[in-house]
């Protein structure tokens, strides 16, 4: 059995918005594994809407 389709959609609520780190976090780390089980050159920039950066850039060793 597959998993359901998930719809992807704005959140309306403004206070469920601004708490996103556990969603910042959980991206940042699929983006690393995806670096290491790929080994792929993988390069991640994410602006919060207060304007703050969060970025992730893999290399290769």
């Amino acid at each position: 059995m597959g998993r359901g389709k998930i719809v992807f959609r704005r959140i309306d609520n403004s206070t469920s918005r601004q708490v996103t780190s556990k969603r910042r976090n959980g991206l940042l780390k699929k983006a690393k594994e995806l670096s290491i089980l790929c080994d792929a050159e993988v390069g991640l920039i994410v602006f919060s809407s207060t304007g703050r950066l969060y970025d992730y850039a893999s290399t290769r060793t």
